[in-house]
């Protein structure tokens, strides 16, 4: 007797009405990706009752995806997107700024090496750093007033992608696939790009915190070229897709028995739905990765390195109906330079620039620009001034920078932002935000905004209140909206 008949004989239903009673329907949706078209697959009616199903925002908007250009490590704002002709005059004297603390000990101003040019009609200044993406800065609303909480990396982090920074919740990308659903079942809602590991807090960078598992970020090391190795274990050697069917249908049906003795349990059903994403993903992620399909001219435009692999990659996904894509510098923390910023900055901006103009210039020749919001950044700037030597924190050198978390820049394009705008300022020097300043909670607030929320009621009830990514802060900046 099959595993089919075996199952039908012991359950008293049959294997289509288990699929359609059980576990919210998501069995169902795995079979009909196998029995139906793609469109069939993501038909309303079956995926109506998935967690991850498409639901619609607060009210409407041009945003539908995010990607999130991480500049971990903390890149600086006066070397790149900030230009502070003052350092110049006051090159290697001690600035009068008071009540400033740093993370060390900094010592005089410290000019930047790279030359600022204007670009654009819009005529914002940009570094030489960033000639490439520069060419774009039309497109971009740069938020020159960021300011964070503290000068280290772990809380500024966590700050920056869930929110709080000690507490453990949500990430931004989890929220955006609870409150938005993912227009693609076949693929993850929530996906985190980093080359060679994981960056500082692993993670907890991209966690689901109290929301259900299924909203948690996946991670790909988009060091590997291969699917094989991006992917593990994406293509099953040994069973057909018939076969792998009729064991998740057993499976889930003996999860179903555990779950309904125990009560609900999100981790279960978590990994419930992660067996069904794993088997649906082998109709579609060898696809989507695989950027060998792409013309070599787009290639080409988009460069040889490992950030134009992961940059090309994640245009790949958001066109396929992937809501957040998370594209890491890499492992631990790149851009922090207490020593040779000069050498360290260049090298990092050139493995990126031409990849994030030729993102920004491929998804607006594809009409996905209004639609995709793009967001570049770190978890905070460096200071204006240069970090002095100190024992197990730098080379001693004397030409790097510190933390700097009282002022930094980031900018978005695209998803409905005004282009060609300038958002407050930092102080002469560039250490701290004082026109406008903008606290990552603002900046949450308008990134929900952008993709359709009112992000104080974009909640979830849990320990007897209810939590949002704001808190109880956040200001939406209309200035910067188009």
């Amino acid at each position: 007797m099959s595993t089919r008949d075996d199952f039908e004989r012991l359950s008293g239903i049959t294997r289509r009405d288990m699929l359609r009673r059980g576990g919210m329907g998501l069995g169902m949706l795995g079979l009909a990706s196998v029995i139906g078209s793609p469109t069939q697959a993501q038909d309303p009616a079956v995926s109506a009752t998935s967690p991850m199903a498409p639901r619609p925002p607060h009210f409407p908007v041009k945003a539908k995806r995010v990607i999130h250009l991480f500049m971990n490590g903390g890149p600086s704002h006066v070397d790149t997107f900030d230009p502070k002709p003052a350092l110049q005059t006051w090159a290697g004297k001690e600035l009068p700024m008071k009540n400033l603390a740093t993370e060390r000990r900094t010592g005089a101003a410290f000019p930047s090496p790279f030359r600022f040019d204007k670009y654009g009609e819009s005529g914002i200044e940009v570094s030489e750093l960033f000639r490439h993406t520069a060419q774009h800065v039309d497109k971009m609303a740069v938020i020159r007033s960021m300011h964070a909480d503290v000068p280290n990396h772990e809380p500024s982090l966590l700050l920056m992608n869930c929110g709080d920074s000690r507490l453990v919740r949500p990430s931004m990308g989890s929220w955006l696939n609870y409150g938005l659903g993912t227009e693609n079942q076949n693929l993850p809602g929530f996906v985190a790009l980093c080359p060679d590991g994981f960056p500082i807090l692993e993670t907890q960078n991209w966690q689901s915190g109290f929301l259900p598992g299924v909203y948690q970020g996946t991670y790909v090391n988009t060091r590997h070229g291969e699917i094989e190795k991006l992917i593990e274990n994406v293509r099953n050697s040994q069973l057909s897709l018939r076969q792998q069917r009729d064991q998740l249908d057993l499976l889930r049906y003996l999860n179903e028995g555990h779950r309904q003795q125990r009560g609900s349990d999100d981790a279960l059903e978590a990994r419930i739905e992660g067996f069904e994403l794993a088997y649906r993903m082998q109709t579609e992620a060898s696809d989507a990765f695989d950027i060998g399909q792409e013309p070599a001219e787009v290639r080409e435009r988009y460069g040889d390195s490992v950030q134009a692999r992961q940059i090309l990659i994640a245009r790949r996904l958001v066109e396929r109906g992937v809501r957040f894509v998370q594209v890491w510098h890499g492992a631990g923390q790149p851009w922090d330079h207490h020593d040779d910023i000069e050498v360290g900055h260049r090298k990092l901006a050139d493995e990126c620039d031409r990849a994030i103009a030729a993102l920004l210039q491929d998804l607006e020749d594809r009409g996905l620009l209004e639609e995709t919001l793009v967001i570049w950044g770190g978890e905070f700037g460096r200071t204006p001034v240069v970090e002095l030597p100190q024992a197990g924190a730098n080379a001693g050198k004397i030409n790097g920078r510190d933390h700097n978390h009282w002022g930094f820049t980031m900018w978005m394009a695209g998803g409905g932002v005004k282009g060609g705008t300038v958002y407050g300022a930092t102080d002469e020097f560039g250490f701290r935000a004082e026109e406008k300043p903008v606290h990552v909670h603002d900046l949450h607030a308008t990134i929900l905004h952008l993709m359709g929320f009112d992000h104080t009621r974009l909640t979830y009830h849990f320990a007897g209140r209810d939590f949002r990514l704001t808190d109880v802060h956040g200001n939406v900046l209309h200035d910067i909206i188009a």
